[in-house]
């Protein structure tokens, strides 16, 4: 199984940054994309953004611009960087990996257990 743990989340005021990072652990043979997703309260999980194994990048276009997705393939580890946050960016956010455990392994998803982030003055 792959594990997913993320980290990094905070309250800072508007205008501010924060940087997440999500690591994957457990059994790996390959990942195939890592992503972030986010859930405001009352509200549906939404797409933020997403890195492949070949490094490219996509964003939403609530957050392009303001965030940065990288990665660190050795470690298996991804940050999203936050720049000029906004109170509408307020949510649990949440790592995923597309991924397979094994050689014979059908691709699936992992989900980490979620960080807040909350901005407000």
């Amino acid at each position: 199984q792959v594990r997913l743990v993320e980290s990094g989340g905070g309250l800072v005021q508007p205008g501010g940054s924060l940087r997440l990072s999500c690591v994957a652990s457990g059994s790996i043979f390959k990942i195939e994309s890592m992503n972030w997703y986010r859930e405001a309260s009352g509200k549906r999980r939404e797409y933020v953004a997403h890195i492949t194994h070949t490094g490219r990048t996509n964003y939403d276009e609530s957050v392009k611009g303001r965030f940065t997705l990288s990665r660190d393939g050795a470690e298996n580890r991804v940050y999203l960087q936050m720049t000029n946050l906004k109170p509408e960016d307020t949510a649990v956010y949440y790592c995923n990996a597309e991924a397979r455990a094994y050689a014979d392994s059908a691709l699936d998803d992992y989900w980490g257990q979620g960080t807040q982030v909350t901005v407000s003055s």
